[in-house]
């Protein structure tokens, strides 16, 4: 287990089109002391991604070689393409006390957990519902048939290890969906400062605890709604 000191490590997971991507990126552009840790990816860069900005895109035989030499922390097969997270930006991150936030699966939170017990904490990011989920899916207009079938089959198995993380955000809508995700994390900040959060924080992060959205996790999980 790493120590962190007072670093904090924010790891935010959820299924394709549950809206994780939109939530991240407004709470990286409010809170300025917060920090994304860029993965590295073997997968070619998409339209309007910069490399060392949204990943470190790299060669098969670079990421070979990284895992050859014990250079990630976790990383992962996603969709055919390899994704990794450096252990020691991570480490260094922490140990100078920043605020870090990290994009990767439950495969990967895993790790990340083991590997940072004192500064990880779990952000699930749970869909009104699986219809809902593939309605986002078939919205986007991007993807076939088969690939929309293969994230929905993801999304069940991911939703079924919600009870790892500490937090289960439900992004019914993206404005009560932040809400809850900056209260988290402001939860935690304050804790890993080593003061109190606001009442108001405090409320709604707490409802956001997984013994307390479990019931609502478990309804999506079997077919209905939130």
């Amino acid at each position: 287990m790493t120590q962190a000191g007072t670093g904090l490590l924010l790891v935010v997971s959820s299924p394709s089109g549950a809206g994780k991507t939109t939530l991240c990126k407004r709470l990286l552009a409010e809170r300025p002391e917060l920090r994304f840790s860029v993965s590295y990816t073997t997968r070619p860069p998409r339209s309007g991604e910069r490399d060392g900005v949204d990943y470190h895109f790299v060669s098969d035989a670079t990421f070979d070689d990284m895992v050859s030499r014990g250079a990630f922390a976790e990383w992962n097969w996603v969709h055919g393409r390899r994704y990794g997270t450096g252990i020691e930006t991570v480490r260094q991150a922490l140990a100078s006390g920043c605020k870090v936030l990290l994009d990767i699966d439950y495969q990967g939170a895993t790790r990340i957990l083991a590997e940072f017990a004192d500064a990880a904490r779990l952000i699930f990011i749970l869909p009104p519902s699986l219809p809902i989920l593939e309605a986002r899916l078939r919205g986007r207009g991007t993807d076939s048939e088969e690939v929309i079938a293969t994230r929905l089959r993801k999304a069940r198995d991911e939703l079924s290890h919600f009870s790892m993380y500490h937090y289960l955000v439900l992004n019914r809508d993206l404005s009560v969906g932040y809400d809850e995700l900056r209260a988290v994390y402001l939860r935690e900040l304050a804790k890993a400062e080593g003061r109190a959060p606001s009442d108001d924080e405090e409320a709604c992060a707490a409802a956001c605890l997984t013994t307390n959205r479990a019931a609502v996790a478990e309804r999506i999980l079997a077919g209905g709604e939130a």
